[in-house]
């Protein structure tokens, strides 16, 4: 009795070892399988203004058939993918600074690229691990309006905004706006914080008004409220395509010999490490890079592209009709996130 009690009980463990086993085994393949598995379902994180990046996407799904599903979140878009890094929702982030996604990459939050693509954008444009690349240039101008002030009378560098006699003359744009904070931390790396600091501290006492944004700026020079303004020059490009208010200029800063030239960041996209649909974001990252999609980018936004076989819009100079600061855009990174501390500082509040 107690052998054929044995016998069953050997039998019973037996059969539920083989139960569990193949349970194990059917679920790791389950897993493997929905791994591998096609997904047609794109996921944006965004912090360039939608009326830009829409018409790419839209574009983007009518040829692919993958949906795109986008969140427009300006600055908040790089404190959302810290938070999410256990958890990633995203897979691409499209960005309008390059500082901005080189910080992602040293925190280890960006996936590596190699392809081929990103080859048509000049290395000092994109992370050394093809993890983020530049798609349009941006880059820092004093935009003035020509019924107030002529080009010989503009100031030529920016420690020139230092001057007391431009008290109550320009505008710039709150410390936290994405570009002013990108080209702080350019400054900083090429000035160090002690100049920087003073270079702010000064501009925002000269300032006749700090606004929330550039468009603010552009708006206001053009009617004539300002003389000039610190902007992005694509800003100035969009007001010379009003059909009023456009009698305007454009100063491409410290271009002497000894000066550091002016600063150009890059718009760009980022891919997130670990995002659902991998597959997808590589396919829309070299898709972006064609000409035809680069040229369509760079007419919306009236940005010049980083690609030089892609035509810009007529008005706008190319990278290499002016001098720019010899830094690489990874250089930023290490940079970036303590910048908005040194701008706050300095007296110059990131929030209106």
């Amino acid at each position: 009795m107690k052998k054929s009690l044995g016998k069953l009980l050997m039998t019973t463990l037996l059969g539920t070892a083989l139960f569990v086993t193949g349970c194990s085994s059917s679920s790791s393949t389950s897993t493997a399988a929905d791994a591998d598995k096609e997904t047609k379902e794109l996921v944006i994180y965004s912090a360039r203004n939608e009326t830009f990046v829409q018409p790419l996407v839209e574009s983007f799904e009518e040829q692919t058939g993958i949906k795109v599903r986008m969140l427009s979140g300006n600055e908040a878009s790089v404190n959302k993918i810290i938070e999410e890094r256990n958890n990633v929702q995203a897979d691409i982030f499209f960005s309008n600074d390059a500082g901005a996604m080189e910080y992602l990459r040293l925190e280890g939050l960006l996936a590596s690229n190699d392809s081929k693509a990103l080859e048509v954008i000049d290395p000092k444009y994109r992370a050394v691990d093809g993890s983020w690349v530049g798609l349009s240039a941006r880059t820092r101008v004093l935009m003035y309006n020509k019924d107030l002030i002529s080009e010989e009378e503009m100031p030529k560098a920016l420690w020139e905004l230092t001057d007391p006699k431009w008290s109550g003359e320009f505008m710039i744009t709150r410390g936290g706006n994405g570009s002013m904070v990108a080209h702080v931390a350019a400054l900083r790396a090429a000035w160090g914080d002690e100049k920087t600091k003073e270079w702010i501290e000064q501009v925002r006492e000269n300032a006749g008004a700090v606004v929330n944004g550039h468009g603010d700026i552009r708006r206001s020079v053009g009617a004539g409220e300002f003389k000039f303004g610190l902007v992005n020059n694509y800003y100035y490009h969009l007001q010379l395509n009003e059909d009023k208010d456009n009698n305007v200029g454009a100063i491409y800063p410290d271009q002497g010999s000894d000066d550091i030239g002016a600063f150009v960041n890059a718009a760009g996209v980022a891919l997130i490490k670990d995002a659902p649909n991998t597959k997808n974001a590589k396919a829309f990252i070299d898709w972006l890079l064609e000409p035809e999609q680069q040229k369509v980018f760079a007419f919306n936004s009236m940005e010049v592209p980083l690609n030089p076989a892609v035509e810009a819009v007529g008005f706008a100079k190319k990278i290499d009709e002016y001098k720019v600061m010899d830094m690489p855009l990874q250089e930023l990174g290490p940079v970036w996130s303590d910048v908005k501390q040194l701008i706050e500082d300095a007296g110059l509040d990131l929030n209106l």
